[in-house]
């Protein structure tokens, strides 16, 4: 755990809206949380609601307005920042009695925090003196959560002005998402997930926030979300070399994680870590050396000494034996925990019809699917309002959405300018080109199938916020989609901020009592399942690229699993239980790897 933050772990950002307001609702008691930035239109509206209600002045910014979905993000932050402060300066004076927030932030802190240890000290205080001295240093130490901010690379299209000619390219939504962030008052990170995006990163260097002060200070840091050490090293470079430190590499599962989900090819979580752990101080070295250059050059002020370098890590832990493990064993700073605080209504914006789906779902009801207009693996939710508004459309011949908010365009198949492959145009271009084709039925039954999945996820992920809040969508639309990840399986329930902070840190269990494998062993099940899943949809136009794919996830896969094998030897007594919990689920899918549904030809060498 890094000491210069009160919690262990983080709210990750989930989708648009359910963490929009997050920093609102849990930063006043120190816990970091993560904004999704890059849609302007839901942080207008949110911020419409925030100014009405601490009655702050708001002048309305227009899409007429010159560069207003940058404008809309500084407005939207500047306000989020300046409520968190006053409640965070409130609180830093209340009296210490039951029903305060001052009482609510120390009990929800872990039990070795420094803030709980000196409250402690000043109830045994023997005098008033050096209690008043221990009160003074202990107030002075509540610090508010981070306020850290989510673009997603992928999303990043083309804008246009009114004539209809192409805006230059700081106006595309992700960089005008930055472009909003580092013109605000925060002093946080951002955060880039779903890989890499040039112009983006290059764009980084027109800012003087996320470069040292003469005291080696950051105003603005970035974090990379990553699914691999190769990733971190590659990205970590490419902006070290543009003087821009990586203050921390935020390691997500690639499938046990809510949302988009970017698998790896079969490399496990375990693994990855110990790959950051064993490198971690060459990499903090040689980016360190990198960036320092990089900015010497620039004829800016270098940093003194190198920075500490965090590593994070998230994606479907669910106990405090996990969350202790994977700080513990692999020494990473902080744990994510994202789908569990979905159920949290103190902690996200989740409509109550929603939320009661999810608080009484199955696991069934969790599944991995193709509904991203971006065409990558989207964890979903079959009993959201949004599936069977989707479901509904196809059965009366009319699949796709409108096209509201057009953020996901990205498809000129059948059009000059992109679109979503979610848009009710493209589903109705794109089926009438399948059936001019004559395909057998059951083709043309996969291949419709496959097109009518596509979800409009622009509006349906911001859509709870709003419905939460009383706030009438701009677009009128009210079908929510939500991404949990398969983890949520194993929580059945609504829960208090306090009985989910007290499950992270062992104080309480709110599982339910659905079997549970650990972290470990359930996504190494997810990764067997979509390899299984990849192949039959190949199975029939294999290549030696293709082939050689497939061998590489199966090999990865079964490193892993001996790599857990091994784990038990180097790891301390107290968490042997732990390791030998795993071995008999380990020998059966070591057993399912060994046996997939690979032709023999395809494994030959």
């Amino acid at each position: 755990m890094d000491n210069s933050l009160v919690h262990s772990f983080h709210i990750p950002v989930m989708g648009l809206g359910f963490t929009v307001d997050t920093p609102v609702k849990v930063a006043h008691f120190g816990i970091s949380s993560v904004i999704s930035i890059v849609e302007d239109s839901l942080l207008e509206d949110m911020r419409k609601f925030y100014c009405d209600l601490y009655l702050f002045p708001c002048n309305p910014i227009s899409v007429k307005d010159e560069d207003y979905r940058a404008k809309r993000t500084t407005a939207y932050l500047n306000v989020i920042n300046t409520i968190v402060q006053q409640k965070t300066a409130a609180l830093r004076v209340q009296a210490f009695e039951s029903g305060n927030d001052i009482m609510k932030y120390i009990e929800l802190l872990p039990d070795e925090a420094k803030i709980k240890l000196l409250y402690r000290e000043m109830l045994a205080a023997s005098d008033e003196t050096t209690r008043a001295g221990i009160e003074k240093e202990l107030r002075s130490s509540i610090c508010a959560g981070a306020i850290d901010v989510n673009i997603m690379s992928k999303v990043d299209k083309n804008n246009y002005a009114a004539d209809g000619t192409v805006l230059p390219a700081e106006y595309s939504d992700a960089l005008a998402s930055l472009r909003g962030f580092a013109e605000s008052d925060l002093h946080s990170a951002v955060i880039f997930s779903a890989g890499y995006n040039p112009r983006l990163y290059a764009y980084i260097e027109n800012f003087a926030d996320f470069y040292p002060d003469e005291n080696g200070y950051l105003k603005k840091k970035v974090i990379l979300k990553v699914s691999d050490y190769r990733s971190a090293v590659t990205q970590g470079k490419l902006l070290a070399k543009k003087g821009v430190w990586v203050t921390e590499f935020r390691i997500e599962s690639g499938l046990n994680c809510g949302g988009h989900a970017f698998a790896t090819d079969g490399l496990l979580l375990g693994p990855i870590l110990e790959t950051f752990k064993l490198n971690r101080e060459a990499l903090e070295q040689e980016l360190f050396t990198i960036c320092n250059a990089a900015i010497a050059a620039k004829g800016k002020t270098a940093f003194a000494n190198a920075p500490k370098l965090r590593v994070t890590v998230q994606g479907g832990i669910g106990t405090s034996n996990e969350n202790n493990f994977l700080l513990k064993h692999y020494l990473t700073n902080a744990t994510g925990w994202g789908s569990p605080f979905l159920l949290v209504p103190e902690a996200t914006n989740v409509d109550a019809a929603t939320l009661q789906q999810l608080a009484t779902a199955k696991p069934g009801d969790y599944y991995l699917s193709h509904a991203s207009p971006l065409g990558v693996p989207f964890n979903n939710f079959r009993l959201s309002s949004s599936e069977k508004q989707k479901q509904e459309r196809i059965e009366k011949g009319k699949p796709g959405s409108p096209c509201s908010l057009k953020m996901l365009l990205s498809n000129t198949e059948f059009t000059k300018e992109p679109i979503c492959t979610a848009s009710r145009q493209y589903q109705r271009l794109k089926i009438a080109q399948l059936k001019a084709e004559h395909l057998p039925e059951a083709e043309f039954e996969t291949q419709y199938d496959l097109v009518t999945e596509k979800a409009c996820l622009c509006t349906g992920l911001g859509a709870s916020a709003l419905l939460n809040n009383q706030i009438e969508p701009c677009h009128h639309i009210k079908t929510v989609a939500i991404c949990p990840g398969p983890n949520l399986a194993y929580f059945s329930g609504i829960f208090s901020l306090k009985q989910m902070v007290d499950h992270i840190y062992g104080r309480a269990n709110i599982l339910n009592s659905v079997e549970r494998p650990n972290l470990f062993v359930n996504e190494l099940k997810l990764y067997v399942d979509y390899l299984k899943k990849e192949i039959a949809v190949n199975i029939n136009s294999l290549n030696s690229n293709k082939i050689r794919y497939f061998k590489t996830f199966q090999a990865n896969l079964l490193e892993g699993v001996n790599y857990y094998k091994k784990l038990k030897a180097s790891i301390s007594t107290d968490a042997a239980k732990y390791i030998n919990d795993m071995s008999a689920e380990l020998t059966k899918w070591e057993h399912a790897i060994n046996n997939l549904l690979i032709p023999a030809n395809a494994l030959a060498e």
